[in-house]
């Protein structure tokens, strides 16, 4: 492939353009008959599809609603403990530790002088 020689790119392209508009021309185009016809029966299809999947939507909520899915009530960590505020030992456990990063960083930096 490297030795094969491609010839400039705007021959290529206008050579790729061509060959479309060639392809173009041999395209059968339906009748506007046909083109009506067939876009109506594409959008009965579509029609029924999306009153059938509602209907079965509908069905599968309420057939669930009857067996009694809905009512069980998942109890969730909210619910069951009591919101966690933070509390000051919490702030000064995280600045101690601040200084302690700090303090251990000085002194990596002055035992490597």
């Amino acid at each position: 492939m490297a030795g094969s020689k491609k010839g400039n790119i705007f021959k290529r392209m206008g050579k790729g353009v061509k060959d479309v508009f060639a392809e173009l021309k041999k395209v059968v185009w339906p009748t506007m008959e046909k083109l009506k016809s067939t876009s109506a029966v594409v959008l009965l299809v579509i029609v029924f599809f999306a009153v059938f999947l509602t209907l079965i939507g509908s069905g599968g909520r309420w057939l669930l609603d009857k067996v009694g899915f809905y009512d069980s009530v998942a109890t969730t960590a909210s619910e069951s403990e009591p919101e966690s505020v933070p509390d000051q030992t919490t702030t000064e456990s995280t600045a101690d530790t601040t200084e302690a990063t700090s303090e251990t960083s000085e002194s990596t930096e002055a035992s490597e002088a």
